[in-house]
């Protein structure tokens, strides 16, 4: 039945769309004559037929009906193969709420105004997907990051309560469990073999608990889409299939029935479906939550350097052929890299044989290489091309990101990063280079300093009133800060200067 799916899907998708043509327009499609159909006045109707594909349409219809009713009736096995392996997550958790001193409860009125805060219960929903019988579900870590209990509705209707294995905020993964035995699997598919253009469908629940379990259809609209600020290692695959709050955490599926993608995030400017929507590869899903079993935390391969992105006037100074590759900026002292002898100044162009295309690929690559792993890079150094073999060490929150100029800190506590500012850079983002200070590269749009005005390209020039020059001084000053901790940077963005403060969580 597997190859059946996607047989019929492609291979008479050209019959699907001759017949809906014909059935529009009339249009005999090997003799080129018209026939309008009963409906139209003072017409004379006559009997049509045409071979498409190999199929014989008639005026009545019977064939492209076949076609569309078996298409139909394909897609709809696939969807019930699916729908009882995906969850609904609940989630609630416990919030302090500074009142105003006219905030009167029901019985203070003779006891005067409220005073301080008052602790209120927030209840959210999100999707999951059951990848083994004895209840490990897979989903994103904002649906359930902050939850103070968790309960998980089965596509039967039963409710469980359930806790969380491990989370991941870097790939926006988290994996949680409940109390059951022999429930449906999801079969996890390859997301390396996903092509742009293929048919797929989102399986979750939207917006309402009396929306579960809601497919979708659509296609794959693009791959490789790391530059949403949404997780500080992605891939996304990017699909127009409706998602919507409440999807996230659900499955994106081929039509095999496969779960190729975890539904995360959309691009919208009204909150809802815009037809542009982001799912993590379920092959970067799978190696987070393999590790979140096994461990309960996520081990990530640390190379030591500062990268950044080739583009064209960079290209024409290195005399590379094209802007592939990725341009290392600074080597740390003491790191895998240094030790293996790669330079500031290096283009590294592959990995293991590899051409590097896109140097966010190549950061995602090294993050997911187990440390202790030796990794051939193929660099370009003075105009001639070498291979250098790097023994990878351990990213900890002391170090800097394998491929970026960002600070640990900020990556890791206050999600956003932050390079020293270059000329590059400068261009990028049309600042001053004689400005003193790191600018912002990337920062998650669930962060707390989004959403208190941070923004790319803006460059922090103090940090809890400490100026802060360089990279490594914007990492000295946050030595120390914790969650629940209040920062406060001082922030140049074009000709103004102002201040962000909020609390790290």
């Amino acid at each position: 039945m597997k190859h059946s799916y996607s047989k019929l899907i492609y291979a008479t998708a050209a019959v699907v769309l001759a017949a809906m043509i014909f059935l529009l327009h009339g249009q005999d499609l090997t003799s080129g004559k018209t026939y309008v159909y009963p409906g139209n006045s003072n017409t004379k109707v006559e009997t049509a037929s045409t071979k498409v594909s190999g199929k014989l349409l008639n005026s009545d219809n019977s064939a492209g009906n076949s076609v569309l009713h078996e298409l139909n009736n394909e897609l709809s096995n696939v969807a019930g193969k699916v729908n009882p392996s995906v969850v609904t997550i609940f989630v609630a958790q416990k919030v302090k709420v500074q009142q105003s001193p006219f905030d009167f409860g029901p019985f203070q009125f003779f006891n005067g105004p409220a005073d301080g805060p008052r602790e209120e219960t927030q209840h959210a929903m999100g999707s999951g997907v059951i990848v083994s019988g004895d209840g490990y579900i897979l989903t994103n870590n904002h649906v359930v990051q902050k939850a103070d209990t968790i309960s998980v509705r089965l596509f039967n209707g039963k409710e469980l309560p359930a806790k969380v294995v491990g989370t991941d905020p870097a790939t926006d993964v988290a994996v949680i469990r409940v109390n059951a035995k022999d429930l449906p699997v999801a079969n996890l598919g390859n997301s390396d073999d996903v092509k742009v253009g293929q048919v797929v469908l989102a399986v979750g629940s939207p917006l309402s608990r009396d929306l579960a379990n809601t497919v979708t259809m659509g296609i794959i609209s693009a791959k490789g889409r790391s530059n949403m600020h949404l997780a500080d290692y992605s891939d996304y695959l990017q699909t127009d299939a409706a998602i919507n709050p409440g999807n996230s955490g659900g499955a994106l599926i081929d039509v095999d029935g496969n779960v190729i993608g975890i539904n995360s995030a959309i691009a919208t400017e009204t909150g809802g479906n815009q037809g542009i929507g982001f799912a993590i590869p379920i092959n970067m899903a799978k190696n987070i939550m393999d590790q979140l079993i096994k461990n309960g935390k996520v081990v990530r391969g640390w190379l030591g350097v500062s990268i950044q992105p080739v583009n064209s006037a960079m290209a024409k100074a290195f005399n590379l052929e094209n802007d592939n590759g990725a341009v290392v900026g600074q080597v740390l002292s003491g790191s895998p890299a240094e030790k293996a002898g790669l330079k500031a100044g290096d283009v590294i162009t592959g990995l293991n044989g590899k051409d590097i295309t896109d140097y966010s690929q190549f950061r995602n690559d090294i993050a997911g290489t187990q440390p202790g792993t030796t990794v051939t890079l193929t660099i370009l150094r003075d105009g001639k091309k070498k291979d250098i073999d790097v023994k990878l060490g351990e990213l900890n929150k002391d170090e800097i990101s394998s491929a970026g100029g960002s600070s640990s800190s900020a990556e890791s506590l206050l999600h956003f990063s932050v390079d020293n500012l270059s000329q590059s850079l400068a261009e990028k983002y049309g600042l001053d280079s004689s400005v003193k200070g790191v600018v912002v590269t990337k920062i998650s749009r669930n962060s707390a300093a989004y959403q208190s005005g941070l923004k790319d390209g803006d460059v922090i020039v103090a940090v809890n009133r400490h100026p802060v020059h360089n990279v490594s001084e914007f990492d000295k000053a946050l030595q120390g800060t914790k969650k629940g901790d209040t920062v406060l940077f001082r922030v140049v963005r074009g000709n103004n200067m102002f201040f962000v403060a909020f609390e790290v969580y």
